[in-house]
């Protein structure tokens, strides 16, 4: 629909190079026009001022620094459609674009068309630019293997993500048969692109070897694990050391398996399951602003978070505030974890470890890494979390299948802190422990 004429400033037209057509302009003609701007026509614009036609007119205008530009406003009803617009009025006047122009735009053209109107996509494209089903054609088939390989990739990370397939098939505009077909060929590892090297990276973590770089990957043996420095790439109050839940991955979950951690701070478990083929449910009472696309938010005091599928859950891993060693460091809530008196946060962490358990199917696992609290306890007093979990965790659905040591390194304290260890003969904690329980309800 158009409007009809009138004038604006020169300087409210909107250019957008992405929607134009014209790849290359004409100094020449622009210069030609400049000699005589009152017999120009009108320049086409969309309802947001964005040009339609008519850069050559508009240039010379502003190389002349004329004040106002006469204009006639089509409305659009999207980009597409806009940039199609742009094509048809170039093709029927002004300087016609070559064939690398041509190519190009078609490519725009065409990938900004939802999939189920593509061949007549092509046909209207043949006819705008005046060239061959089977040269459009060409031009065509690359993109298409491109997009195919984006979307496959959108949907296996979002599956990975535990996305419902119900919620993948309506953000990929597609049937649900067409993901579940997909989701089918994960499992497989079947399909093209990114997925043909995943059977050969799969075989590497299973064997022990770091794909990330020469060294061999440590496979865990022992139960006391101690690392030097921290490798986790996101820093975040309260990060575990990944290499940790490698181990626990290793030694409690096959490929595709579904991980949940509903304390995921930086997002660690992400990039660790991305990494080693597991499929993650990961939240965060207050997820960090970096990664809050990709971390839901969730209050595990309001229930535990729910994936679509329980029975494909094999390990839940705990990672909570360490009580008061985190007070305030979250927020000043009192029904922050972190905050609560020490009777209700044992309440509220068993609480979560049994009501995961609840829902747990035979032979998953239950991971809670903790270290006892000391220095900011009330009196210095040691504060054993560990055996208060192993008091209150339900004792018909879950045993003990392993602790793990977890040790800081001596650089935890400052001097301070060790003259007063010296000077009232007290231990300071150096340890932390990972629990891990069983199933078996």
């Amino acid at each position: 629909m158009e409007t009809a004429h009138t004038e604006i400033p020169v300087d409210a037209v909107v250019f957008r190079q992405d929607l134009y057509p014209r790849l290359k302009h004409n100094p020449v003609l622009v210069q030609r026009y400049a000699q005589d701007l009152s017999v120009l026509p009108p320049i086409e614009l969309n309802q947001d001022r964005i040009l339609i036609d008519g850069w050559n007119r508009w240039t010379a205008h502003k190389s002349e620094k004329a004040e106002t530009i006469k204009v006639i406003t089509t409305h659009t009803e999207s980009d597409a459609q806009l940039l199609d617009l742009a094509v048809e009025r170039n093709a029927s006047h002004g300087e016609q674009l070559d064939r690398s122009d041509k190519k190009a735009l078609s490519l725009r053209m065409y990938a900004a068309t939802p999939s189920d109107l593509r061949k007549g996509k092509k046909e209207h494209l043949c006819k705008l630019f005046s060239v061959s089903a089977s040269t459009m054609a060409d031009w065509c088939s690359d993109l298409d293997t491109v997009e195919r390989e984006a979307r496959l990739k959108r949907i296996y990370d979002a599956w990975l993500a535990c996305d419902t397939q119900e919620v993948i098939a309506e953000r990929e505009g597609i049937g649900r048969k067409t993901v579940d077909d997909y989701v089918q060929g994960f499992g497989g590892f079947s399909g093209s692109g990114i997925f043909a090297k995943n059977a050969a990276a799969l075989a590497v973590f299973q064997d022990g070897v770091d794909d990330e770089g020469d060294e061999r990957w440590p496979v865990p043996i022992y139960n006391v694990w101690s690392t030097s420095k921290k490798t986790n790439k996101v820093s975040h109050f309260g990060n575990t050391e990944k290499r940790w839940l490698e181990n626990l991955l290793y030694s409690y979950t096959d490929p595709f398996d579904i991980v949940v951690d509903p304390f995921a701070g930086g997002g660690s478990t992400i990039d660790v399951c991305k990494k080693r083929f597991r499929r993650y449910l990961v939240s965060d009472r207050a997820p960090i602003m970096a990664r809050a696309s990709e971390i839901r938010k969730h209050d595990l005091l309001d229930g535990p978070l729910k994936p679509s599928q329980w029975k494909d859950v094999k390990l839940v891993f705990l990672d909570p505030p360490y009580w008061w060693q985190a007070k305030g460091k979250y927020s000043e809530d009192p029904t922050d974890l972190a905050n609560m008196s020490l009777k209700d946060f044992n309440a509220a962490l068993s609480g979560i470890i049994n009501g995961y358990a609840d829902k747990l199917s035979c032979g998953a696992h239950i991971a809670l890494i903790i270290q006892p609290t000391q220095w900011v306890a009330p009196e210095r007093q040691f504060t054993d979390h560990v055996g208060d979990m192993l008091k209150l965790a339900n004792k018909d659905m879950l045993i003990v299948d392993m602790r793990f040591s977890a040790p800081y390194s001596t650089e935890q304290y400052n001097a301070q802190q060790v003259n007063w260890a010296k000077e009232n003969k007290r231990c300071l904690v150096l340890t932390r422990e990972i629990i891990v329980w069983k199933v078996v309800k």
